[in-house]
């Protein structure tokens, strides 16, 4: 599970979950920089860093010895929760779990070394332990 060695801050605030902010494309890390396919994300979400495991391994899988795989994103962001039945009040909870929020545009994972049947077959099969509508892509040379 990827989650940051130390932070500066141990809690965030909250955020606004406005559906305009959100559906705005990314800026960053929207080309397919490293390998030949990529996965891109289509939809916004928060990716946990289980669920960001859970697709490296499909693609782990898929890649064998031969290929090379890239994580383009990290979960930094820590997401805080109170234990179960406690009371309102006495302050935020602790945190629980990291995230790392994507919006559409996004480039989550790339892939190089692999035949381009293969390369989407396992991206789509990462693609659905995602929260998130992905679609693939390849690199323009």
């Amino acid at each position: 599970m990827l989650f940051p060695k130390k932070v500066k801050h141990r809690k965030w605030q909250t955020g606004r979950k406005s559906p305009e902010r959100l559906a705005r494309p990314d800026t960053r890390g929207t080309t397919v920089a490293f390998g030949s396919h990529g996965m891109k994300a289509t939809t916004a979400s928060r990716v946990t860093s289980n669920q960001i495991e859970a697709a490296r391994k499909v693609l782990t899988r898929a890649t064998g010895k031969g290929g090379k795989l890239w994580i383009r994103i990290f979960p930094d962001r820590p997401i805080t929760m109170k234990p179960a039945e406690v009371g309102m009040g006495s302050g935020k909870g602790d945190p629980k779990y990291f995230v790392f929020e994507v919006r559409p545009g996004r480039v989550l994972f790339e892939l190089d070394g692999v035949a381009d049947a293969v390369a989407r077959d396992a991206m789509r099969r990462a693609g659905s332990k995602l929260p998130l509508k992905t679609t693939v892509i390849t690199r323009s040379h």
